[in-house]
């Protein structure tokens, strides 16, 4: 289990309402949205980053991205949403524990994440 914040929301140190469960993830609001709709889908077993993940987590990172579908449709906003992994602090990534967020509500600027 990671020692971050993530990590002891999921132990249960740190309370949390939780939008979903499964035996893999969860999924909570973030605390400064950057959207209408900003939710972040955390695995339970604590990869630091994106690129930290080993072929064994193949099927864990598959499984959030369909967990990430289902809160949105849970949500309402599944016809729009924009899934954001950052991965490492030059991107952004405040807490080193691999999560997707999912952002939708608002209009999106096209440019060059359109396609």
């Amino acid at each position: 289990m990671s020692d971050t914040i993530f990590g002891k929301i999921i132990a249960g140190e740190i309370p949390a309402d939780l939008l979903y469960e499964d035996e893999h993830c969860i999924a909570i609001n973030d605390i400064a949205p950057q959207a209408p709709v900003h939710v972040l889908v955390i695995p339970k077993r604590g990869i630091p980053r994106l690129v930290d993940a080993v072929d064994a987590d193949q099927a864990l990172l598959g499984h959030l991205l369909l967990a990430a579908g289902k809160v949105a449709e849970q949500l309402g906003v599944q016809d729009a949403f924009r899934l954001i992994i950052n991965n490492g602090e030059g991107a952004g990534q405040t807490v080193f524990h691999l999560h997707l967020h999912i952002l939708a509500g608002a209009a999106f600027p096209e440019g060059h994440m359109a396609g």
